[in-house]
Protein backbone atom coordinates (compact mmCIF):
# COMPACT_ATOMS: atom_id res chain seq x y z
CA UNK A 1 0.00 0.00 0.00
CA UNK A 2 1.52 3.23 -1.29
CA UNK A 3 1.14 5.93 1.16
CA UNK A 4 2.33 10.23 -0.19
CA UNK A 5 3.79 12.64 2.20
CA UNK A 6 0.45 14.06 3.15
CA UNK A 7 -0.93 10.85 4.12
CA UNK A 8 2.35 9.81 6.23
CA UNK A 9 1.98 13.48 7.84
CA UNK A 10 -1.55 12.99 8.64
CA UNK A 11 -1.20 10.03 10.23
CA UNK A 12 1.92 11.42 12.64
CA UNK A 13 -0.83 13.79 13.54
CA UNK A 14 -3.35 11.19 14.21
CA UNK A 15 -1.03 9.16 16.57
CA UNK A 16 0.47 12.41 18.26
CA UNK A 17 -3.27 13.37 19.33
CA UNK A 18 -4.03 9.44 19.99
CA UNK A 19 -1.21 9.40 22.41
CA UNK A 20 -2.23 13.15 23.74
CA UNK A 21 -5.68 11.60 24.16
CA UNK A 22 -4.22 8.29 26.02
CA UNK A 23 -2.42 10.33 28.24
CA UNK A 24 -5.11 13.08 29.46
CA UNK A 25 -7.28 9.47 29.78
CA UNK A 26 -4.77 7.32 32.29
CA UNK A 27 -3.19 10.20 34.20
CA UNK A 28 -5.43 13.80 33.22
CA UNK A 29 -2.06 15.13 31.96
CA UNK A 30 -2.20 17.09 28.68
CA UNK A 31 1.06 16.90 26.79
CA UNK A 32 0.40 19.38 24.37
CA UNK A 33 -0.74 21.78 26.89
CA UNK A 34 1.80 21.12 29.54
CA UNK A 35 4.43 22.12 26.64
CA UNK A 36 3.28 25.13 24.69
CA UNK A 37 1.43 26.69 27.59
CA UNK A 38 -2.13 26.21 28.58
CA UNK A 39 -5.05 24.52 26.17
CA UNK A 40 -5.88 28.38 25.37
CA UNK A 41 -2.21 29.52 23.72
CA UNK A 42 -1.81 30.04 20.01
CA UNK A 43 0.34 27.35 19.78
CA UNK A 44 -1.75 24.91 21.66
CA UNK A 45 -4.66 25.71 19.56
CA UNK A 46 -2.62 25.21 16.38
CA UNK A 47 -1.46 21.89 17.03
CA UNK A 48 -4.86 21.04 18.40
CA UNK A 49 -6.45 22.23 15.04
CA UNK A 50 -3.54 20.31 12.69
CA UNK A 51 -4.29 16.97 14.84
CA UNK A 52 -7.67 17.29 13.81
CA UNK A 53 -7.58 18.41 10.29
CA UNK A 54 -5.21 15.28 9.93
CA UNK A 55 -7.77 13.16 11.61
CA UNK A 56 -10.47 14.63 8.94
CA UNK A 57 -7.80 13.95 6.09
CA UNK A 58 -7.54 10.73 7.40
CA UNK A 59 -10.76 9.63 7.20
CA UNK A 60 -10.55 9.55 2.88
CA UNK A 61 -7.75 6.74 3.92
CA UNK A 62 -10.19 4.64 4.85
CA UNK A 63 -12.17 4.59 1.52
CA UNK A 64 -9.27 4.83 -1.38
CA UNK A 65 -8.33 1.48 -3.11
CA UNK A 66 -4.66 1.10 -3.29
CA UNK A 67 -3.22 -1.19 -6.32
CA UNK A 68 -0.87 -3.96 -4.83
CA UNK A 69 2.44 -3.40 -6.66
CA UNK A 70 5.07 -6.08 -6.22
CA UNK A 71 8.36 -5.82 -7.95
Amino acid sequence: MARNGVDRFALVLVIIGALNWLSVGLFQYDVVAALFGGTGALVSRIIYSLVGIGGLYSISLLFRNYEDVRD
